[in-house]
């Protein structure tokens, strides 16, 4: 099976699909190296990596896809990927569906905000109307080469225009052929119960811990309806604290030595990037 043709496997059995967030390759690896089946690239994540900046729409379509790629061509674990508004028009919708296809993702979503967009969990978002987001939609699934490359569907509308428009629009994009459906930051658990039991295309949850949604197990999740949740800033959340407290520590010490039980060592490093593979395939280049 090709990998998007494990994620529709994925997708369609009755487990939850659990995706953590990552926003380069190495983290990409650790995943992968965790057991999980699949992995997702978080836009808010790849903003503070590569700019240092908030998840304000400041990333380019051109650096998005390049990170893209790059965390495609490192696992070989399906990979979802935050594809923003489509960082354009219909038209610019297209050429992103393209160019997250040849960079090897399996997945991407695409939201109905106007540009500039906000991460989902900020307030003071705007709307595009939703015949703009259905020609959107349709522009996307025209220009899929590969017929298994999954389409969803995201929609800001719970925090901008309440929850009855978010489930309007949640059905409009289902009918109008998304393969799943994304209903950003719902406030309680019981409306994602409600957006589980009405709304019959594939469900995604996203958990931000932190954010205007109530942090649910998995198993409750899938109980609910759910086909896959995601994890998108969990773990540059995790690094930041501990990164933080480790270098307090280096500048008051002066050295790492009090913090090697902490650090990975050289070589587990090494064995995360596949070092040795490395090493062993370049022996068939030698004279």
């Amino acid at each position: 099976m090709t990998r998007n043709q494990r994620l529709r496997a994925l997708i369609q059995r009755s487990e939850i699909l659990v995706a953590p967030g990552v926003y380069d390759a190495f983290l990409a690896r650790c995943v992968a190296r965790a057991g999980f089946e699949a992995v997702y690239m978080t836009g808010a994540g790849v903003s503070h990596s590569r700019l240092g900046v908030p998840d304000l729409g400041l990333l380019s379509f051109s650096e998005m896809v390049e990170q893209a790629g790059r965390i495609a061509d490192a696992v070989d674990l399906p990979v979802i990927a935050d594809a923003d508004t489509g960082y354009g028009n219909a038209m610019n919708v297209a050429r992103t569906i393209r160019a997250y296809e040849r960079a090897g993702v399996s997945a991407c979503h695409i939201e109905d905000q106007q540009t500039p967009k906000r991460c989902g969990h900020f307030d003071e978002k705007r709307l595009v109307p939703l015949v703009e987001m259905i020609g959107k939609l349709h522009a996307a699934l025209d220009a899929r080469i590969d017929a298994d490359f999954v389409i969803i569907a995201r929609t800001d509308a719970r925090t901008v225009v309440g929850l009855d428009a978010a489930m309007e629009r949640a059905h409009a994009l289902a009918e109008a052929g998304a393969d799943m459906i994304f209903v950003e930051s719902p406030l309680t658990e019981a409306e994602l119960e409600t957006i589980g039991q009405h709304v019959t295309c594939p469900l995604l949850a996203n958990m931000v811990e932190g954010g205007k949604t109530p942090i649910l197990p998995a198993s409750e999740l899938e109980a609910l309806g759910f086909s896959v949740v995601i994890h998108p800033g969990a773990l540059g959340r995790l690094i930041g604290k501990q990164v933080e407290a480790f270098l307090h520590r280096l500048r008051e010490e002066g050295t790492t030595m009090s913090q090697l039980d902490r650090m990975l060592t050289f070589t587990e490093q090494n064995e995360i990037v596949d070092l040795p593979g490395f090493l062993e395939r370049s022996k068939k280049y030698r004279e």
